[in-house]
């Protein structure tokens, strides 16, 4: 398990340096250091997440946006017909609820078709592992920016230290 203060340090080492999203318990201590450090911007919804990494982005910012995975359902308008169309590149920092079918309910439909969502929308993504996380994050850099879309890393439970145990 990576220390969230290392993850945040790995992501700011890489170039990002505007954080919006929607709170959740996986992403918790990711979000509890950019708000230490003062540089996470809550929003409401993901949708207004999307809209606001955008808008830094056009003001010279690199964007990375968090959510839970069921959040990525309220986000698709706004990725595919803003970001997609536009081709305005963010990070997407999905948490990957209902992975394997352990979780609530309420997330186990997203759990399980998240990736396919993902390809079926042309979002390229990646599960982070330990073994591989700091090659995943340069992927994700890299493939930002030459191919100019959102990109999701996926974060399932116990990759990056959250809040709660």
């Amino acid at each position: 398990m990576i220390e969230s203060d290392d993850f945040v340090k790995a992501l700011q080492d890489i170039g990002f340096d505007f954080f919006t999203g929607v709170p959740d318990t996986i992403l918790g201590g990711i979000i509890e250091v950019l708000g230490e450090r003062r540089l996470y911007t809550p929003a409401v919804r993901e949708d207004e997440a999307v809209a606001m990494a955008a808008g830094a982005f056009f003001g010279g910012k690199i964007p990375a946006v968090l959510m839970q995975n069921s959040g990525l359902g309220n986000a698709l308008n706004v990725l595919m017909s803003l970001n997609l169309i536009y081709q305005i590149p963010s990070l997407l920092l999905v948490s990957w609820r209902g992975f394997e079918g352990k979780d609530a309910p309420e997330h186990l439909v997203m759990g399980q078709t998240m990736p396919q969502l993902l390809e079926t929308i042309r979002i390229p993504h990646r599960t982070l592992s330990q073994e591989t996380i700091i090659e995943d994050l340069k992927w994700a850099a890299q493939t930002f920016m030459a191919q100019r879309v959102p990109v999701a890393l996926l974060l399932k439970k116990g990759i990056v230290k959250a809040v709660q145990p």
